[in-house]
């Protein structure tokens, strides 16, 4: 099948103001192309760039050169350097993403942060909350809690509802960066096997699993991320795919 997600020649520095606006690089020239159905894992050394590669192509960072093509109702668009609403529309319909880090509004009940993405893509209240419940069960988020605020909840309880959040909208596209690193061996195999069920749906999956058994357990492919700086003259791209 065709990529749904295209980078190509991506780039991307970080400006040290307090050293009189050194630009310190973290990406060059990369490139990788991801099919429905297919899971891209990002491996390389601490510092190569991996989690800022995600936030480039999440929009959270602006890339200084290359692009980043997304399938988005039926069309190709560009998201290096896109207009703010469509980056949001994007991310609304297409492209969803697993941080490390649950940002919530403190009174929110659990189980309403998880369904608010289904209802904004026009799921019923019944069938949104329905889903989450459903994400929030298989998660091992007992009922006591699901009408409480996340911000009360541990660590790992907070990744486990940032996973629904993110795996209740069916987004064709999914970033995922750690997604079972706050977690117990238990609840890691249950996140194994929703990201399995979306990749085998049809999802196309980039993600960063330093854990190298959920690593084997999810990836169709590897792709090596070099920091710039380790490039030895006349190499090739630092995303590498094997």
């Amino acid at each position: 099948m065709p990529p749904v997600l295209r980078v190509s020649g991506l780039t991307k520095s970080f400006v040290i103001h307090a050293q009189g606006g050194l630009a310190l690089p973290v990406l060059r020239d990369v490139s990788l192309a991801v099919s429905p159905g297919e899971c891209v894992a990002l491996v390389g050394p601490s510092g190569a760039g991996k989690s800022t590669l995600l936030r480039c192509l999440y929009g959270n960072y602006r890339a200084d050169a290359g692009s980043i093509r997304v399938r988005h109702r039926n069309d190709n668009i560009e998201l290096a350097g896109a207009e703010p609403r469509v980056t949001l529309d994007v991310r609304r319909r297409t492209l969803g993403f697993v941080s490390q880090f649950l940002r919530v509004i403190p009174r929110v009940p659990a189980v309403d942060v998880v369904a608010e993405p289904a209802l904004r893509l026009g799921a019923t209240e019944t069938e949104a909350r329905r889903r989450a419940e459903f994400l929030l069960g298989v998660l091992g988020i007992p009922p006591r809690l699901w009408l409480l605020p996340p911000a009360t909840f541990s660590g790992g309880e907070q990744q486990r509802v940032n996973i629904a959040r993110s795996l209740i909208a069916d987004y064709p596209i999914l970033l995922l960066d750690e997604p079972t690193a706050a977690l117990d061996a238990g609840n890691r195999d249950g996140v194994v096997e929703l990201i399995n069920q979306r990749r085998d749906a049809g999802a196309a999956i980039v993600g960063i699993f330093h854990d190298a058994a959920v690593r084997d357990a999810v990836a169709t492919r590897i792709l090596d991320v070099v920091p710039p700086g380790a490039q030895p003259p006349g190499a090739q791209s630092p995303g590498v795919q094997t």
